[in-house]
C-alpha cells in the first residue's frame, strides 16, 4: 500500500496503485467506506483489464490516518485528494466517486486537477439534505455520537458496509455526514452539470425513478444502470459496476 503525506490533511493518505497500461482510473468511496475495502473486486474485473487503477482511503477511512482535529467536510476531503492527484501527476485520467466520494469528487473536478478528462459518479449527493444514513447520524450530536452511537451503528448493521464503518473514526463519520446535510453552494448538481469535462452518472437499477437523475439527464449527461443492484452497487453488483465504469471511459 502507498502512502502520501497530505498538509492539507496534516496526516498520510493510503491507497492502493494497481498496475496497468491503460489511462488510471481514481476510486473515491462513500460514508463510512474504505476503497481498499470495497474495490478490490470491482478493480479485478475483466471489463475493467489492464487499468491503471488507484484506490484511495479518505481521511479519516480504512488505513487513512484519522486526526481527530480535521474538519471530514467534503470541501476539506476534495483539497486532499486534489493535493493527491497533483503529487501522482497522473497521465489523462478518470476520477470515480460514489454517493459522499461522488460529492466528493465533483469539488475535486471544480478545482481542476491536472489531466482530469473524465468525471464518473455513483448516486452522489447533488444536493444538501444528505441521504437517510447521514440524516441519521447527523441528528445526533457529535459527542453523543462518539460516545456510543457509532458502535450502535456498527452492531445493528447487518451488511458489509459495518466491516468498513469499523474502520472509520467516529468524528469523520459525523462531520462528513453534518457536511452532507449542509451543503455546498453552488450544490453539487450545480457544479457537475456545468463541468467542462466528459461526465456521466451511475445509478443501480433499484434506486430509479428519481427527480434528481432526471435532471442530470436533462443537462444531457449520459446515465448508466446497474442491473440487480441498488445504492450500494459496489456490494450488490460489483461485475455490473465494473461494466458501467468501463463504458464511462470509453465514452
Amino acid at each position: 500500500m502507498n502512502r502520501f503525506f497530505s498538509s492539507v490533511l496534516s496526516g498520510e493518505v493510503r491507497y492502493h496503485d494497481l498496475p496497468g497500461e491503460l489511462a488510471p482510473i481514481v476510486f473515491i468511496h462513500g460514508l463510512g467506506c474504505a476503497a481498499s475495502y470495497e474495490y478490490p473486486r470491482v478493480a479485478a474485473d475483466p471489463a475493467l483489464r489492464d487499468r491503471r487503477m488507484i484506490l484511495v482511503d479518505l481521511p479519516g477511512s480504512g488505513f487513512s490516518d484519522k486526526p481527530t482535529s480535521f474538519s471530514y467536510t467534503t470541501s476539506d476531503q476534495a483539497r486532499v485528494i486534489a493535493e493527491l492527484l497533483n503529487h501522482l501527476a497522473l497521465p489523462a485520467f478518470t476520477l470515480y466517486g460514489h454517493s459522499m466520494g461522488g460529492s466528493i469528487a465533483i469539488e475535486v473536478a471544480a478545482l481542476k486537477p491536472a489531466n482530469l478528462t473524465t468525471l464518473l459518479v455513483s448516486e452522489p449527493n447533488f444536493r444538501a439534505g444528505g441521504g437517510s444514513y447521514s440524516r441519521m447520524i447527523a441528528a445526533q450530536d457529535e459527542i453523543e455520537f462518539i460516545a456510543y452511537g457509532h458502535e450502535l451503528l456498527i452492531e445493528e448493521d447487518n451488511t458489509p458496509w459495518a466491516g468498513s464503518l469499523q474502520m472509520t473514526l467516529a468524528q469523520a463519520a459525523w462531520r462528513g455526514a453534518s457536511s452532507l446535510v449542509n451543503g455546498i453552494t453552488p450544490s453539487w448538481l450545480e457544479i457537475f452539470t456545468t463541468l467542462p469535462i466528459r461526465c456521466g452518472l451511475i445509478v443501480g437499477e433499484y434506486s430509479l425513478p428519481d427527480t434528481e437523475f432526471d435532471a442530470v439527464t436533462a443537462a444531457g449527461i449520459p446515465l448508466s444502470v446497474v442491473a440487480r443492484a441498488g445504492h450500494s452497487m459496489s456490494w450488490e453488483n460489483p461485475q455490473g459496476l465494473a461494466a458501467a465504469i468501463a463504458a464511462g471511459c470509453q465514452q
